[in-house]
């Protein structure tokens, strides 16, 4: 357990126990533990109050990928708001940050795409496609095709329309998402989803055989777009099987239903090519990004969109007399001018020949290491994403009851132990450190979750945590 808050009234956190109300909080239980405050960081590890180090395993939020503290994207910054602090997009004014990282978006985005909207996280980046979708199929006269799919597992936000498209049930319950017209498909995990016997291909087939199952029950004409997440992230980095993509993209285009490729956590070399969608065969008409995006120093994401869906974009606005959507940081030139720094930084370090090396070595010792320890059931990941999954049985699969809370467990043991780490669905222990780890400080970190796991097993075994699902 962590140690009390400081008592004083005036410490950091008593000061934010009275205050702050915090996401992805217990509340009640954080009036009595008090939060762990962050000072300063430096590479890929922080500092708390006490004067604890310890190496960020998730870099903040699946984002920090240069770390906690590159001068460059603080120069960026502050030069930027010498020059020009804020302007808005709206009414066509622009400025040349907006301008210029769009450019840069465009050069790179994995399929060709047309053009590029601005907003501040990639919840909103993706409320703002689910808009976009609607507003397309209006515009081809379409005001019955509206639904749309995302996958049981799959993370895409916390707006009231992302949170409604996500699948998983602690951002449903008791916000009364998701809102008519979001339906889910299947999760494409066949760790836990095949039968017995059924190959990586044959499991594919299945799930693409589910979605158009599910598209004929709901009417194609009703069905406006799909979002998927090239891996999985908050659902517990999974991995879709060999040929998934190609086979749900088929069923799609048969359908005449766009696709969204939701990159908020794997673009930006995450997963070892500058796309998820480029590791995972996807050729998507929508792409949302953020995150890795500024590497989260400013929020920023950005909404891509082809040549079709602005088409329809353009004739439904020049009906209506304006494009009625938009933020009023949409494009903002601060965020804008950090993003164009990081994006250039990507390219001054050959990002991409970092993270096939260093990747590639925490894959390898991520499985070396833990793939036949006791209580892991399986190791999944690929270039610098990865998640280790807590099991109660590693002949069937099953997990430990959420009531035993062993994946919290296990975060608090890393945490002892020098690691902020994230566990998140079906204990699985994520990890997406900074895109600069060496491999020094991946030795290092998986040394230390060594430790906090074995000390798991010792917990599980002395008090017999064995309920599983």
């Amino acid at each position: 357990m962590a140690p009390p808050p400081p008592s004083g009234a005036n410490s950091a956190a008593a000061r934010d126990i009275a205050n702050v109300l915090h996401p992805y909080t217990d509340l009640k239980a954080h009036l009595e533990v008090g939060p762990v405050v962050i000072t300063h960081g430096k590479g890929v590890r922080v500092w708390d109050d006490t004067g604890k180090e310890y190496i960020e395993s998730i870099a903040g939020l699946w984002c920090a990928s240069l770390g906690f503290d590159n001068e460059r994207l603080v120069k960026a910054a502050t030069d930027q708001m010498r020059k020009l602090p804020f302007y808005h997009s709206f009414a066509a004014k622009s400025h040349e940050p907006m301008i210029e990282l769009a450019e840069m978006l465009i050069q790179r985005a994995p399929v060709p795409m047309s053009k590029v909207f601005f907003a501040n996280s990639g919840s909103e980046a993706n409320d703002s496609a689910i808009k976009m979708v609607w507003y397309y199929n209006n515009a081809h006269g379409r005001p019955q095709k509206k639904k749309i799919i995302g996958r049981r597992k799959g993370y895409h936000g916390i707006t009231i329309g992302s949170a409604s498209l996500t699948g998983l049930p602690v951002n449903h319950r008791a916000f009364d998402v998701p809102l008519p017209g979001f339906i889910h498909t299947m999760t494409p995990h066949h760790y836990h989803e095949a039968v017995a016997g059924e190959s990586e291909e044959a499991f594919a087939t299945r799930c693409a055989d589910e979605l158009e199952k599910l598209i004929l029950a709901e009417g194609p004409e009703t069905i406006a777009a799909m979002w998927a997440e090239p891996i999985l992230g908050a659902g517990g980095v999974i991995i879709p099987p060999k040929g998934y993509y190609p086979k749900i993209q088929a069923v799609l285009k048969k359908y005449d239903i766009l696709l969204v490729a939701d990159e908020v956590i794997c673009g930006f070399w995450r997963t070892g090519n500058y796309w998820g969608s480029q590791t995972m065969d996807i050729k998507p008409d929508i792409l949302s990004c953020a995150k890795a995006l500024s590497s989260s120093y400013l929020p920023i994401s950005a909404v891509m969109v082809n040549e079709t869906v602005f088409e329809g974009l353009c004739k439904q606005s020049h009906e209506i007399g304006t494009f009625g959507h938009g933020f009023t940081y949409s494009g903002h030139p601060v965020p804008a001018a950090v993003a164009v720094e990081t994006l250039k930084i990507y390219d001054d370090l050959d990002m991409g020949s970092h993270v096939a090396e260093v990747g590639g070595y925490m894959q390898s010792e991520l499985r070396r290491r833990f793939a036949d320890h006791e209580l892991v059931g399986e190791v999944r990941g690929t270039g610098l994403i990865a998640a280790v999954e807590v099991v109660a049985d590693k002949a069937t699969h099953k997990n430990f009851d959420p009531a035993a809370k062993v994946g919290p467990r296990l975060t608090k043991l890393c945490e002892q132990h020098g690691v902020i780490a994230r566990s998140v669905v079906n204990d699985a222990l994520c990890f997406s450190p900074p895109l600069i780890i060496t491999k020094a400080e991946v030795t290092e970190m998986l040394d230390r979750v060594g430790k906090a796991l074995d000390e798991l097993t010792v917990q599980v075994r002395r008090e017999q945590i064995a309920v599983v699902r």
